[in-house]
């Protein structure tokens, strides 16, 4: 299992990275996606910063952790 990490300052750009990213992996392969936005003050103007964390499988990665003996395929 691996997880993608995506921030942007703005709620449309995240959308198109996601979107992007999402392209090239296999829909069943998606565990989660996990969504977040922050805000915070900095004496001047509000400042937003939007993120998602996608959490999928990825065969080949489970199968280099399992083959270094740093995990194994759970299935």
């Amino acid at each position: 299992m691996k997880v993608k990490i995506i921030d942007c300052n703005h709620e449309q750009d995240l959308e198109e990275e996601v979107n992007y990213f999402l392209y090239d992996i296999d829909p069943k392969n998606v565990v989660d996606i996990k969504y977040q936005v922050s805000s915070f003050y900095d004496n001047k103007e509000q400042i937003y910063i939007y993120s998602a964390m996608i959490i999928y499988h990825d065969l080949s990665w489970d199968l280099i952790l399992s083959k270094s003996g740093f995990a194994k395929i759970v299935w």
